[in-house]
């Protein structure tokens, strides 16, 4: 059977087209990993390339496991040579060979997030920042989206001429990469753009690697930022064979500086590119893709797709509106119950996605009580914790002596009698001898005033030092545990006897089994190798297809993943789409951007797909009222099985029980005269509810209100009145309520939803 059988006829174009630059636009679940792994094998039995001269690129280790699995499968011999990596792991494997040209020593540390908060902190400190009033968070974020761009400490001065704020992160930015230089550590970002760095320093360098990868295939191509670009035009400068896969459909990381027009401008960068489109679904049903297409479509800054599937029509999409979030989670729950016990699926088999962490709290706690066994991604990195982090900082230090961020979080731990004044005299006395912390510890008699601690340093010194000679012959198992009895770590933990301690304990046996995959799965394992390793782990690696638990995570986690039960939850107006997004400047794309993502969310699904929200919703401990999502509302009335509720200006009956459960949520206000001023008035949103009749959450228009005067006169407009906001638009004013010098003013927006705001502030405008 020839490698091209198994394919169809666009995929097949896309692995015939070997040379030059080809853009293959992949839609979701439209078998793009397929067409690499083939092409790839295309290139060596059919066209005769050696597997030495192919790079395959990627985002996630998962993708890249997968990737070189299949590839090792199809090609056989000679596959171990071909480079199938991340982004991150590529740039790691090129410095560990080169990074001394840019001063660097190649034993670097990789800073994880928390590694550059604690660095930002330092530096905060020494440079007297008000981080009331400038957060690390601020600096931290500015710096890396600088680093996205590939824009360097001087350069970042330059543009920030005239900005005060601009400067003062000019400032951060040059002293935070100082101290990653005397560290010998480099941050994620660091690893792509020292790369380009290096690349364009050092034209020696480029080109042997130029000449290694001829030909380049990078995946999920709509994700690469500007610096990702770069690299990678750099690498396929001189053959030109570049094939990049990607949707842009699916650009979803705006957030992570992932920059769509890479994707969508290809054809400017590579003018002589071919374009083949992959619209043939293997996933889903022909009412999911349907639904998918029908709200894409709303997007303007897109390539023209459609995707279409040969598995069936399939059933409706389900949409539930519930009263509250409470609600929301006790449906899922008992969905979920209610088709495992049917047999239609396994708990493995059911996912439910969401916009922001947050909505994860209702779900868990159903779960817990309906005894359904659960996994959420997106949380906590198995490698954040403390214990964790704590002993892989006595191995950096073994590895990498000038990492002071290492050295100075396990100094006291376990306690040594070492407290911050004489921690706070070395680093002094380190940063006066342009030493680092490491270096001065060793030398801790000369430290100015440092007196009696300095005997209590010198057994740490010692014991790291032995740590290094053994280091050389130990494996990073054994090493490992050796660091863990002699430090008495566990010892510590044992003597606590919490649940706690024990659940700490079981994370650090985790990490020697970490530590023996990693052997295994090695040649030639180092103890650099394995924090490297270690270093560039995502969550979402974790992911076992296998285990039978119902998967949450948010929409942005989920990415690359399928289901065959998929539920999206949340589909309110300024949740999903954000309250951000909806009330940016730039609110067209911020809006677009939410719109992938919500296309994203239902292409999960393969069988099912329920999508669900909630009239009333607790953010932030204010109660809201929310209108069912936009991107609800662009699927095809004829694709749901349910019916979607809008607010109306009319009364309407319902039942008792849902007036009650609703009318929990809202909070009672005086009544300021006038024939039935609202008695009580939704929070947040001015819903009115009268006790005389059960009726819906509607707003409702008040006669005969009396005048009501603020600090600037009387107000032009009462309750019922449409009403104009310089930044959100026009709406109808739903509650007035005297707040003593001001009044507080409660709007219903047409394109924002509702808003409490002061009225000598809002200014509004009657129309």
């Amino acid at each position: 059977m020839s490698l091209l059988d198994a394919l169809n006829e666009p995929q097949r174009q896309a692995v015939m087209a070997t040379d030059g630059p080809l853009l293959i636009l992949a839609g979701a679940g439209s078998g793009k990993t397929r067409v690499l792994t083939h092409r790839t094998a295309y290139l060596i039995e059919e066209c005769g390339v050696n597997p030495y001269n192919i790079m395959a690129i990627t985002f996630t280790n998962k993708a890249a496991g997968e990737m070189r699995e299949r590839i090792d499968q199809m090609v056989g011999y000679g596959s171990e040579s071909i480079w199938v990596c991340t982004f991150h792991s590529t740039c790691v494997r090129i410095l560990r060979r080169y990074i001394d040209r840019l001063g660097f020593g190649t034993n670097f540390t990789i800073y994880d997030s928390d590694d550059q908060k604690t660095l930002m902190k330092d530096i905060c400190k020494r440079l007297e920042i008000d981080t009331k009033m400038y957060k690390e968070k601020m600096f931290l974020s500015a710096i890396s989206s600088a680093k996205d761009e590939l824009i360097d400490p001087i350069e970042f001065e330059t543009r920030a001429a005239g900005d005060y704020v601009k400067r003062k992160q000019a400032q951060v930015y040059r002293e935070y990469q100082q101290a990653l230089k005397q560290n010998n550590a480099l941050d994620f970002d660091d690893l792509i753009m020292k790369t380009v760095e290096l690349f364009k320093l050092d034209k020696e360098v480029l080109a042997s690697y130029q000449d290694r990868f001829r030909y380049i295939m990078v995946d999920e191509y709509q994700d690469t930022n500007t610096a990702q670009f770069e690299l990678i035009r750099l690498l396929a400068l001189k053959y030109q064979n570049l094939c990049v896969v990607g949707d842009d459909d699916q650009s979803i990381y705006k957030f992570r500086g992932a920059n769509i027009y890479n994707i969508l401008n290809f054809e400017h960068h590579f003018p002589d590119a071919t374009v083949i489109k992959l619209e043939q679904n293997y996933r889903s049903t022909q009412n999911i893709l349907d639904a998918a297409n029908a709200v894409i479509a709303n997007n303007q800054g897109r390539k023209e797709k459609r995707l279409w599937t040969d598995n069936g029509a399939g059933d409706k999409i389900t949409f539930e509106q519930l009263d509250t979030a409470a609600e929301e989670a006790d449906f899922v729950a008992r969905d979920i119950a209610r088709r495992v016990r049917k047999g239609e699926y396994q708990y493995k088999d059911c996912a439910i996605l969401y916009r922001t962490n947050a909505q994860s709290r209702l779900f868990e706690e159903r779960f817990i009580t309906a005894n359904i066994p659960y996994k959420i991604f997106g949380g906590v990195n198995f490698y954040a914790r403390k214990e964790v982090k704590d002993l892989l900082a006595y191995l950096k230090t073994i590895d990498n002596g000038q990492d002071d961020l290492a050295v100075r979080r396990i100094i006291n731990i376990p306690k040594r009698g070492i407290g911050a004044a004489s921690i706070n005299k070395v680093a002094l006395y380190a940063q006066e001898q342009e030493i680092s912390f490491y270096d001065a510890l060793c030398v801790a008699e000369q430290v100015p005033g440092l007196g009696k601690a300095a005997a209590k340093i010198r057994p740490f010194v010692l014991f790291i030092q032995s740590m290094k000679a053994k280091a050389k012959l130990l494996s990073v198992t054994d090493l490992l545990q050796e660091v863990i009895e002699t430090t008495g770590y566990v010892r510590e933990l044992e003597a606590e006897g919490t649940d706690e301690a024990e659940a700490r304990i079981e994370n650090i046996d985790e990490l020697i089994s970490k530590a023996v995959d990693y052997a295994e799965g090695e040649e030639a394992p180092t103890l650099n190798g394995f924090l490297e390793n270690v270093a560039l782990v995502a969550d979402i690696d974790s992911f076992d297809e296998n285990s039978d638990y119902v998967v949450l995570m948010t929409l942005h986690s989920a990415k690359g993943l399928e289901f065959p039960n998929v539920y999206l939850a949340g589909l309110e107006d300024g949740l999903f789409p954000s309250y951000m997004s909806i009330t940016s400047d730039n609110s067209q794309a911020e809006i677009e951007e939410e719109r992938r993502l919500a296309y994203v969310g239902i292409t999960r699904a393969k069988k099912n797909l329920t999508i669900t929200s909630a009239r009333v919703r607790m953010v932030r401990g204010q109660t809201q009222y929310g209108k069912v999502s936009r991107f609800v509302r662009e699927i095809p009335p004829e694709l749901l099985s349910g019916k979607i509720y809008e607010p109306k200006t009319k009364e309407e009956p319902i039942e008792q029980s849902t007036f009650q459960k609703a009318r929990k949520a809202f909070r009672t206000v005086p009544s300021y005269g006038g024939s039935g001023y609202g008695k009580e008035v939704g929070e947040g949103y001015g819903s009115t509810f009268r006790s005389s009749k059960a009726t819906k959450p509607v707003y409702t228009k008040v006669e005969n209100q009396r005048d009501f005067g603020s600090a600037g006169g009387a107000l032009s407009y009462q309750v019922g009145d449409r009403v104009r906001h310089i930044k959100f638009g026009d709406g109808e004013v739903m509650a007035i309520v005297s707040g003593g010098r001001d009044y507080e003013v409660t709007v219903d927006f047409d394109k924002v939803g509702t808003k409490k705001m002061f009225a000598s502030f809002a200014k509004l405008k009657k129309i």
